[in-house]
């Protein structure tokens, strides 16, 4: 799929993959990843919080590694796989974070979720966490603003080991 996004202006290539979708886009040097995905993409499920890098709420994966969208430019993901909460499932079959958050009500007003559960998705390929402790330290960028984190931290803990495993799935189906 290809797709020009100018809206005035110098626009520069960009190829990616987008939840398993090769795209080719033309976008403004300045264009964060963020207002790519939300505004130009329709990618609603990744949110703008702060927009500083502060909040954790626009994480998504850029080959496999979580990221803030909002602090990344768009032409930086230029050969780049990104992954957003839509592309987490397989069909209809939630990714094991997915699961667990439904599991331990790991969300209340939902706003942080999708952030919450792709920097767990990211943190479970990085292998640096196999404690309470280092889950709540290695997660402490994903802020939630109702405090659900005991809750969240009891769904990182018991899907670590399943989606730690689990090849990157590409689906469709969003949290």
């Amino acid at each position: 799929m290809s797709a020009n996004l100018s809206a005035g202006g110098e626009t520069h290539p960009v190829s990616l993959i987008l939840n398993g979708q090769p795209l080719t886009l033309h976008v403004q040097p300045w264009l964060t990843l963020l207002d790519l995905l939300r505004d130009r993409l329709d990618r609603v499920g990744t949110k703008k919080g702060c927009d500083h890098g502060q909040c954790g709420a626009c994480t998504v994966l850029r080959d496999g590694k979580r990221v803030n969208a909002c602090l990344i430019l768009a032409v930086m993901c230029d050969g780049a796989e990104l992954t957003t909460i839509e592309g987490l499932a397989d069909g209809e079959q939630l990714h094991p974070m997915q699961r667990a958050f439904i599991a331990h009500d790991a969300f209340q007003c939902g706003y942080c979720t999708p952030g919450q559960i792709c920097s767990a998705v990211g943190l479970a390929r990085e292998g640096r966490a196999s404690t309470r402790e280092q889950i709540k330290e290695l997660m402490s960028g994903n802020l939630c603003r109702c405090g659900a984190y005991s809750n969240i931290v009891a769904a990182v803990e018991e899907a670590l080991p399943q989606s730690a495993s689990r090849p990157h799935q590409s689906g469709g189906s969003s949290a």
